[in-house]
């Protein structure tokens, strides 16, 4: 069994780590079963959340408008997690988002990782739900504060602890880190084009910009001016 990992969580803008941005991570260094530290930052997503998010979360625009953006704090993030497997419910989710941040800063991201989701899978019966939330009524663990970082990273730290403590003994193998796998190229910044056809665009239909321009990359600005068009039409004239 390993019993030394870190237990992480992210909350985003949404499911697609190609679109969607992290605005929460929550982290808890883990050695021989006890938290040695904790790492937690909301991160300011340069765009507003909508209703969903917000609902789901309680994660507001007021509470991250001050917030470092992951760019300035992905750096700290992967220093908090050197050496140690990652841990988390559907850990896949969580490391595709920063990777993806990583490698645009330069920084390497290969890790190993423990998922408590597919441990749960395994071990629950078929018709129960494997939610984080429902996994722990389940083997009646305490989970507190749900859909926020460090409160999901804890109560997957905490199932984990207990299906090792039933089932371990029998499924060792079941209990050992695996390599994470999400390939991810850097991605470039948007160009000083891209950027001023966008501005063009936005005043042109009278629109308030839904992100920061500033800082899009060259797939997320021309993604961004094809739904513009889609939505409002093209530029019969320059602005």
């Amino acid at each position: 069994m390993e019993n030394s990992y870190i237990a992480l969580d992210i909350e985003t803008t949404g499911l697609d780590p190609k679109k969607d941005k992290i605005i929460e991570i929550g982290g808890l260094r883990v050695r021989n079963g006890t938290i040695e530290e904790r790492f937690h930052s909301l991160i300011h997503p340069g765009r507003e959340l909508n209703e969903g998010i917000v609902a789901l979360t309680g994660i507001t625009d007021e509470m991250v408008k001050k917030s470092p953006k992951i760019q300035e704090i992905i750096g700290d993030v992967a220093d908090f997690c050197l050496g140690l497997p990652l841990l988390g419910h559907r850990i896949l989710f969580d490391y595709s988002f920063l990777k993806r941040a990583a490698v645009n800063q330069g920084i390497g991201w290969e890790r190993q990782g423990i998922d408590t989701l597919k441990l749960c899978r395994l071990f629950m019966p078929k018709e129960e739900s494997k939610t984080l939330a429902n996994a722990c009524r389940f083997y009646q663990v305490k989970a507190e504060n749900c859909h926020r970082a460090l409160g999901d990273a804890y109560a997957a730290h905490m199932l984990y602890q207990e299906l090792a403590k039933q089932y371990q003994e029998s499924f060792p193998e079941s209990f050992r880190p695996g390599e994470l796998i999400y390939k991810v190229k850097k991605e470039q910044p948007a160009s000083k084009g891209q950027k001023e056809r966008l501005q063009e665009l936005l005043k042109y239909h009278k629109i308030k910009a839904p992100v920061q321009i500033g800082d899009l990359t060259r797939n997320e600005a021309s993604r961004l001016t094809d739904e513009i068009i889609s939505r409002y039409g093209r530029m019969e004239t320059r602005v």
